[in-house]
């Protein structure tokens, strides 16, 4: 049966308008995206069989353009189209940072750090610079490593931080391994760059540790 034939308190969209995003499933959500199904399948079902087929709606969003192209009913079309839609997501988060607020949201942050590091397979350490009143300059990938970890240079660090002008960081970085409990390494790290910091006279706010489906901030647990 065609959606269209659905129910209307059981169309997608009719649920999204009338509820909210929020409680719609993860089928429902990427059928809207979809548009439309295929063959002997509604956009529902098609969503439904993709998501089998890539284990979750995460695993899909990440998928490169080959993997995602190569599944029955998508294509390059519908790739661009998700990559737009993904970059839009990813510059509002930015904009809720870069709206000269000062940075107090600490839910916000930790939100928009998950955003761009979660779906690296590889460590990445970042840093947020920020002036004296605690508003974002910018946000940095300063450090690659590999699944097990990346190598910090403070010197660098210290460096950045000066060129941007900055009067305060919140450093953060990923494991690739999903747990995003912070290891001794991690805390060494954070106490050598705190201290090279110091000396410049830059205030270090938080390290914000990004796992798979959860971040720990040094700053919440009282680690800093």
């Amino acid at each position: 049966m065609a959606i269209k034939d659905w129910p209307a308190d059981e169309r997608p969209r009719e649920k999204l308008l009338q509820h909210g995003a929020q409680i719609l499933s993860d089928a429902e959500l990427l059928a809207i995206f979809l548009r439309t199904g295929v063959t002997g399948l509604s956009a529902v079902e098609l969503a439904r069989q993709l998501l089998d087929q890539f284990g979750s709606l995460r695993a899909l969003l990440e998928a490169d353009q080959q993997q995602f192209c190569q599944q029955h009913g998508l294509g390059p079309a519908k790739y661009v189209q998700l990559q737009a839609v993904m970059e839009m997501s990813q510059r509002h988060h930015e904009s809720t940072l870069l709206r000269g607020d000062a940075l107090i949201d600490v839910t916000t942050t930790k939100r928009y750090i998950k955003q761009r590091l979660r779906a690296y397979q590889h460590e990445v350490f970042a840093c947020l610079f920020l002036d004296n009143k605690h508003r974002m300059i910018c946000f940095e990938e300063l450090f690659r490593g590999t699944i097990d970890g990346a190598s910090v240079y403070p010197r660098e660090v210290v460096k950045q931080a000066l060129s941007h002008n900055a009067a305060a960081v919140i450093f953060a970085h990923n494991h690739p391994s999903g747990v995003a409990e912070p290891s001794q390494a991690d805390y060494d790290i954070t106490q050598r760059l705190k201290s090279a910091l110091e000396l410049v006279e830059i205030r270090v706010l938080d390290h914000i540790v990004v796992g798979d489906g959860e971040t720990v901030s040094f700053a919440e647990t009282g680690r800093l």
